[in-house]
C-alpha cells in the first residue's frame, strides 16, 4: 500500500457498494485494479466470485501476470481475468442449452460473416453494389450492439425491409452452422445474465465483485452485461476516463460512465489525476487540448515529473517532406540509443503509412506495423483452422466451404452449388448432405467420390480428436489432408514461406499447451480456438522486436513509447473531414488527440503538411486546430519556410536557417537540414489561433435547452429500423449535456435544409458513382455526405448538391 497515493489507496480500500474511479491518462489505474483484487483476496473473497473485465487480451494477460506476483498462482489461477468477448465465451460453454448453443459451437470471424453474408445476398439475387457484405455487416453489428433482434426493428422503405430479411436469414444460418459471431457473445452472454431462468439466476449469484476497466468504452450490450452480474450485490467497480473514449464508431458510449452514478445510487467516486507516465511538458500540451472539450467530468491531469524536452511541432511543404523529417527523427532516436520498440510513429487513417513506409525503407530502418495482415489472417493459416475447427464442428459450413477443395479435390462450384441447394431442402449442414442417402443422385459419379473422400478423411480425424492432443491433431490434418504434401510438390521460396508458417501454427499450439499446463487448466482444441478467435491486432506486437512500431491512433490505446512521432495533425486529417461538421464526432476526434499525445513518455514529436495527397487528390490544409490549443511555453515550433509561408511571413512561419540537429539529442542530417529553415520559437499557433477560430463553436453545435436541440431529442419511432442511428436506441444522453441529432436538419440555413430528407441508411444515387448508400451526413453549407457505392467506388464524401433520391 506504501506504493499508492491516496486517491489510488481510496479506490482500493473501498469497502462494497458501486465505485467509480476516473482514471487520467498514466495514473496508475492498472496498479489500482491489481491492489483492489488483491485486497478483497486478503479479505477472504474467495477468487472464483471475483469478476475483472478487461478490453483487451493484453489487458488482461497483464492483469494476470501482476495478480500471479501479489498473490500467488493458486490462488490466480481461479480468478475470473478476461475480456468481455472471452468472459462471455466462458459463460456461454458453461450454460449453452440455456443459449440455444450446443457445447461444440465456433466462433465466426469477420472473414468467415462476411463469406456467409455473400452467399446470403447471392442467393437472394440482390445487387451487389447496393447490399455489399460489408455494409450489411456493419448495419447488423450496430442492431446487435444495441441489443436488437430482427423481429425488433421496423422497416421504413424497401431497402430497410431487405436489411432486415438478410439480418434475420444471417442469424439463422449461424445457428445452423451452431456458429456465434463477435456481437453473438455479448447479446447471448447478456441475456443469460438477465434471464428468469436457473442459469440467469447462477449467474447473478456467481460473483461478490465486479471490476470493469476502460469503462468508457463500453457499448449498451457491454454495460447490460456488467449491471446483471452486479445487481445481486451492487459491488461494481468501474474505472476509466470520459477523456479518452474514442471508439463511438464500434458502438461504446461515453454516456454510461457519465450516467454512472444516476444508474447507481450511492457511487463513490475517485478521481485518479497524477500522470506518472509523461513529461510535464508532454502532460501540458495533452491538458492544453483535452481542456477544451466541451462536456467532461472536472478533473485535472498534473505530474511531478520534470519539464523534459519541449514538444516539437514540425510544419512540413507536403506529406512526402514529412515522411522524411519523421525517418531523420526517428534515426536520431535510434542514434541516442533509444529501443527501436520504443519509437512509435501513429497517424489518424492507414492511407497516411504508405509514404512513412517508403522513408523508412530507404534508410533501412525496420519497422513492425499494427494493423497490418495478421499471422493469424494468413491463408494457410486460416486453411488449417478452418480445418480444426470443422473436426470440432462439422455443423460449420463455412469452414467446410473454405477447405473442401483446399487442396484441390476437383470440386468446383457446380458441385457445391448443388450440394447446399440439397443441404436447404433437407435443413441439414453440408457435411451431414454429403453423407446422405440422397447426395449420390443429385451429385455427378465424380463429384460424389470426391466429396466423400473428403467427408471420410472428417469422420477419421474426428474420431482421432478425442484421444490426440491439439497439435498432433494439427500434424495429422496436414498430412492426411494432403496440404503439406501440395505444399512440397510447389518447390517455390512461397510455398516454403507457407509451410513456415504452417509450423509456426502447430508452434502456437504448443504454446498454448504449455501455458495451460503451467495454469493447471486442462488444454482443449475449443480453448485454443477461442484463442485465436479472439485475437487483436495489438496481441501480435512484438515487445521485444527489434523495429519501430507504427499503428493508427486508435490502435495505440493503451500502449505507450519513449518517443512518439504523431503525423498528420492537419484540418481533414486530424479532426478528420468526413466527421468535423458534427459536434459530437469532433469532441471525439479531440478525446483522440489527447489519447494520442499521452502515449508519448520523454519526447513527442508533431507533424503537419501544408499539402498532402491522400486517395489521388492534392489538397492544401491548415494546421490542425488542436495545435492552437497547446501552451506555447510547452512547445517548440518548427518548419520550412515554403511551408509556413501559405499562412503568412510573420503571423504563422519564419524563415530563420536551423538544422534538423536541433531535434533534441539528434545526430542531424546537414543536407535534409539545409533546406529546412525553422519556424521562430514562440507565438506562431497564437497568431494561427485568431486565423482558425474566430468562433471556437460551430453555429450548427446548440447546447442544452436551445428550441433546436428539443426538436432533435423528440419524435423517435415507437420501434427502430436497420438505419436508426446509434444514439436512438433507448440510450439516454446525458442531462447535463445535449446536442442536435444527426438528422435535425431543421434548425440548419435554407441552403442546407435542402438536403433534410438525407439520413442514414437512405438510398441515393449519384451521377459519376451510381446507386449507393448513405452511411453519415454533416452539416454545412452545403452538407457532406459519406456513401458507399459498393463496387470499383467503395466509401466517398459528396455534397449533397450531387445526389438525389434512388
Amino acid at each position: 500500500m506504501s506504493e499508492l497515493n491516496a486517491p489510488q489507496r481510496d479506490a482500493v480500500l473501498h469497502d462494497a457498494g458501486p465505485l467509480l474511479v476516473f482514471a487520467g491518462a498514466g495514473s496508475g489505474k492498472t496498479r489500482v485494479i491489481t491492489y483492489r483484487v488483491a485486497n478483497l483476496l486478503a479479505q477472504g473473497v474467495p477468487p472464483y466470485r471475483i469478476l475483472t473485465v478487461t478490453f483487451t487480451n493484453k489487458a488482461a494477460r497483464e492483469l494476470k501476470e501482476r495478480l500471479t506476483a501479489l498473490a500467488g498462482e493458486a490462488i490466480a489461477r481461479d480468478l475470473w481475468v478476461g475480456t468481455f468477448h472471452s468472459t462471455c465465451v466462458r459463460l456461454l460453454r458453461r450454460y449453452h442449452e440455456a443459449a440455444g448453443l450446443s457445447s461444440h459451437f465456433v466462433i465466426y470471424d469477420d472473414a468467415d460473416q462476411r463469406a456467409l453474408l455473400n452467399r446470403l445476398i447471392k442467393a437472394a439475387g440482390l445487387p451487389d453494389r447496393e447490399y455489399t457484405p460489408r455494409l450489411v455487416l456493419t448495419r447488423i453489428q450496430r442492431k446487435k450492439q444495441g441489443g436488437l433482434e430482427p423481429h425488433e426493428l421496423t422497416p421504413t422503405d424497401a431497402f430497410d425491409e431487405t436489411m432486415i430479411e438478410l439480418y434475420a436469414g444471417y442469424q439463422g444460418a449461424l445457428r445452423a452452422a451452431d456458429a456465434v459471431d463477435f456481437e453473438d457473445l455479448l447479446v447471448l452472454g447478456t441475456r443469460l445474465a438477465e434471464s428468469k431462468g436457473l442459469a440467469g439466476e447462477e449467474l447473478r449469484a456467481r460473483f461478490d465483485h465486479v471490476l470493469v476497466d476502460e469503462f468508457q468504452d463500453t457499448n449498451h450490450i457491454q454495460y447490460r452485461l456488467v449491471r446483471a452480474l452486479a445487481a445481486r450485490t451492487q459491488n461494481l467497480c468501474v474505472v476509466g476516463d470520459d477523456d479518452q473514449s474514442i471508439y463511438s464508431w464500434r458502438g461504446a458510449d461515453v454516456a454510461h460512465i457519465r450516467r454512472f452514478r444516476k444508474d447507481f445510487k450511492d457511487t463513490t467516486v475517485v478521481k485518479l489525476e497524477q500522470n506518472y507516465r509523461s513529461s510535464a511538458n508532454i502532460v501540458a500540451v495533452a491538458l492544453g487540448v483535452i481542456e477544451r472539450a466541451a462536456q467532461r467530468e472536472p478533473k485535472r491531469l498534473f505530474t511531478e515529473a520534470q519539464a523534459g524536452d519541449p514538444v516539437v511541432i514540425h510544419g512540413t511543404t507536403d506529406e512526402t517532406e514529412e515522411a522524411r523529417l519523421v525517418t531523420l527523427g526517428v534515426a536520431d532516436e535510434l542514434a541516442r540509443g533509444t529501443p527501436a520498440n520504443q519509437i512509435a510513429i501513429l497517424y489518424r487513417t492507414h492511407a497516411q503509412s504508405r509514404v512513412l513506409e517508403n522513408a523508412l525503407r530507404a534508410r533501412n530502418i525496420n519497422y513492425q506495423m499494427v494493423g497490418g495482415t495478421k499471422f493469424f489472417d494468413r491463408a494457410e493459416v486460416k486453411d488449417l483452422l478452418a480445418y480444426l475447427r470443422l473436426i470440432f464442428n462439422p455443423r460449420s459450413d463455412a469452414d467446410l466451404l473454405r477447405v473442401v477443395n483446399t487442396p484441390a479435390r476437383s470440386i468446383g462450384a457446380k458441385t457445391l452449388d448443388a450440394l447446399m441447394q440439397l443441404a436447404r431442402e433437407d435443413s441439414v449442414s453440408l457435411y451431414d448432405a454429403i453423407g446422405s442417402p440422397r447426395a449420390k443422385a443429385a451429385l455427378t459419379a465424380r463429384a460424389h467420390t470426391a466429396l466423400t473422400g473428403f467427408h471420410e478423411l472428417i469422420a477419421k480425424l474426428r474420431s482421432e480428436s478425442a484421444r490426440l492432443p491439439p497439435d498432433e491433431l494439427a500434424e495429422r490434418v496436414l498430412e492426411q489432408s494432403g496440404y503439406v504434401e501440395a505444399l512440397t510438390r510447389l518447390d517455390t521460396p512461397e510455398a516454403d514461406a507457407r509451410l513456415e508458417n504452417l509450423r509456426e501454427t502447430v508452434g502456437s499450439i504448443r504454446e498454448y499447451l504449455m501455458e495451460s499446463e503451467r495454469l493447471g487448466e486442462e488444454p482443449t482444441l475449443a480453448a485454443y480456438l477461442e484463442r485465436v478467435a479472439l485475437i487483436a491486432d495489438v496481441d501480435g506486437l512484438a515487445a521485444e522486436a527489434p523495429s519501430v512500431v507504427m499503428m493508427t491512433v486508435h490502435a495505440a490505446k493503451g500502449l505507450e513509447f519513449d518517443a512518439v512521432f504523431l503525423t498528420g495533425m492537419e484540418e481533414g486529417i486530424f479532426p478528420y473531414a468526413g466527421l468535423d461538421g458534427d459536434r459530437d464526432d469532433l469532441e471525439e476526434e479531440r478525446r483522440l488527440a489527447y489519447v494520442a499525445l499521452t502515449r508519448a513518455r520523454q519526447r513527442l514529436t508533431v507533424t503537419h503538411a501544408s499539402t498532402r495527397m491522400l486517395f489521388g487528390r492534392t489538397q492544401a490544409r491548415p494546421p490542425s486546430q488542436f495545435l492552437t490549443d497547446m501552451p506555447s511555453e510547452a512547445i517548440k515550433e518548427r518548419g520550412s519556410g515554403r511551408a509556413m509561408a501559405r499562412y503568412g511571413g510573420d503571423g504563422y512561419g519564419g524563415h530563420a536557417s536551423d538544422n534538423y540537429s536541433d531535434y533534441d539529442g539528434g545526430s542531424g542530417d546537414d543536407d535534409y537540414g539545409a533546406s529546412a529553415p525553422s519556424w521562430p520559437r514562440r507565438g506562431n499557433l497564437n497568431a494561427l489561433r485568431a486565423r482558425m477560430h474566430p468562433q471556437r463553436t460551430p453555429s450548427w453545435a446548440m447546447p442544452s435547452g436551445s428550441p433546436g436541440a428539443a426538436r432533435a431529442s423528440s419524435g423517435t419511432s415507437a420501434r427502430p429500423s436497420m438505419d436508426t442511428p446509434r444514439t436512438r436506441q433507448g440510450h439516454e444522453e446525458p442531462e447535463e449535456g445535449r446536442f442536435v441529432d444527426r438528422e435535425a436538419f431543421s434548425d440548419l440555413p435554407e441552403d442546407e435544409a435542402v438536403a433534410a430528407w438525407l439520413r442514414e441508411g437512405r438510398r441515393v444515387s449519384h451521377r459519376r458513382f451510381g446507386q449507393g448508400v448513405v452511411e453519415q451526413v454533416t452539416p454545412g453549407s452545403p452538407p457532406k455526405v459519406r456513401v458507399d457505392f459498393g463496387g470499383g467506388y467503395g466509401v466517398r464524401v459528396v455534397t449533397a448538391n450531387f445526389l438525389e433520391r434512388s
